[in-house]
């Protein structure tokens, strides 16, 4: 299983990324975390394909609302890309986007046969964890019945062992919203909680050298 989760795109070092894929190839991005960004979430899209493209991807977007209840044509798909690029956003909404495209399932199994790399940042790392509670101190749940119009899914995808918590003491991060994001980890850490904590520069990479 190769995996890049980073606290915000490519962390300080963007050839890791391209030697975990082995070099630059065909993308899919899933930007679902911007579902309930109304207007904003084209040039969110938009956002992300640039940097791709200058790293010498071929990034292209897949929309999981398009696959809503055909995983198998999801499947099929998937099977065109070296990886998927999952962006940030409201982790709620992309966990909720990838259980009703059955991406989630999908993706597990893929990623566990190292069919593919999944590169994601923020909400795109945070949705692989074991449990996304705590994470409601930065992402509104209530964003998920307006957005995708089912109940709010609580379980990370469980494939790595920790929580994630990104922009952690980032240099030119709003005050606020580090103010909350300090509180997630401290909480994390009162409660046992195992976690990983992200500036903005660093990354997880599992899966690198194989």
């Amino acid at each position: 299983m190769r995996l890049f989760l980073a606290s915000y795109r490519f962390g300080a070092d963007p050839d890791r990324l391209l030697r975990l894929t082995g070099g630059p190839g065909r993308v899919a991005v899933i930007a679902n975390a911007t579902d309930a960004w109304g207007s904003a979430r084209d040039s969110a899209v938009v956002s992300d394909l640039v940097p791709l493209r200058r790293l010498g991807f071929e990034p292209q977007e897949l929309d999981l609302r398009r696959f809503v209840n055909a995983p198998d044509r999801l499947r099929d798909e998937l099977s065109g890309y070296r990886a998927v690029w999952v962006r940030g956003g409201n982790t709620f909404v992309l966990r909720a986007q990838l259980a009703r495209s059955g991406a989630d399932t999908v993706l597990t199994d893929l990623l566990r046969a190292d069919a593919l790399v999944y590169a994601g940042y923020s909400a795109g790392a945070c949705v692989l964890a074991p449990s996304l509670r705590g994470l409601d101190l930065v992402d509104d749940p209530a964003e998920v019945a307006a957005a995708c119009g089912v109940p709010v899914v609580w379980e990370g995808l469980g494939l790595v062992d920790h929580a994630i918590v990104p922009h952690y003491r980032s240099p030119g991060y709003p005050a606020e919203e580090s103010a909350r994001i300090e509180r997630i980890a401290d909480g994390y850490r009162r409660d046992g909680v195992k976690h990983r904590t992200l500036t903005d520069d660093e990354v997880i990479v599992v899966g690198e050298g194989s």
